[in-house]
């Protein structure tokens, strides 16, 4: 049985910034990452978190699968929401970007959080996930994806991706960004022998990040997503 919450849960748009004056800048193990198994949001957070080896500087909690509050929420994210919106009442949800200092939420944004550890925790063996002067590229990918969720847009998606991967080896352009996990996250679970026929390039590409130890890793399954800590 559903419960419907007495007040809307609120989105948190913090941000780790690049000096003291922001609040919440850049320290290792600061931080911390509560992630669900399953829920699209979490899965490209943590392809992320692993495509750039932040394992030790922003470790993760993986919660259970399935929410163990009759609201969709989990009771072990609780505590951060009601230390960080005053008398509380709605679902705690995931992803979650925690400040292990003040004990509160930083984000609840995917897309916030991903940008964030890209640009404050780059990898010096990692992929430049977002790239300059890639911006307006990757933002419209992120949209597109978003309509792949609409079964009568899914197929003008497919023909858009397919086009782009078939001049390309990746999403943008000959290298693995941000992008390519956008896409990822969206079609690695719609994969068919139909669709793979119609659109070959773009399900060999979804194919091959699969087989990416920082994408297979992350399969979604209850157990597949790993915890950092």
């Amino acid at each position: 049985m559903s419960v419907t919450p007495l007040t809307p849960a609120p989105v948190f748009r913090g941000r780790i910034g690049r000096d003291p004056r922001s609040g919440h800048y850049a320290v290792p193990r600061r931080y911390r990452l509560h992630l669900s198994p399953g829920h699209d949001a979490c899965l490209g957070i943590a392809v992320v978190h692993a495509l750039l080896g932040l394992d030790e500087i922003c470790p993760v909690t993986v919660l259970d699968p399935v929410p163990d509050c009759p609201d969709g929420g989990h009771s072990a994210l609780r505590p951060l929401y009601e230390a960080s919106a005053h008398h509380y009442r709605g679902p705690a949800v995931a992803p979650v970007l925690s400040d292990s200092w003040s004990g509160r939420i930083v984000s609840t944004y995917a897309r916030d959080i991903t940008r964030d550890l890209a640009r404050c925790f780059p990898s010096a063996a990692g992929p430049q996930l977002y790239p300059c002067g890639t911006e307006g590229e990757t933002e419209a990918v992120e949209e597109l994806c978003a309509r792949s969720a609409d079964p009568q847009a899914l197929p003008e998606v497919l023909d858009v991706l397919e086009r782009r991967l078939s001049a390309h080896s990746h999403v943008l352009d000959d290298r693995l960004t941000a992008a390519d996990v956008e896409v990822w996250v969206a079609l690695v679970r719609r994969d068919s022998p139909q669709r793979a026929a119609a659109h070959p390039a773009l399900w060999s590409h979804v194919r091959r990040l699969s087989a990416h130890p920082a994408f297979g890793r992350h399969l979604p399954g209850p157990s597949r997503l790993t915890d950092g800590r």
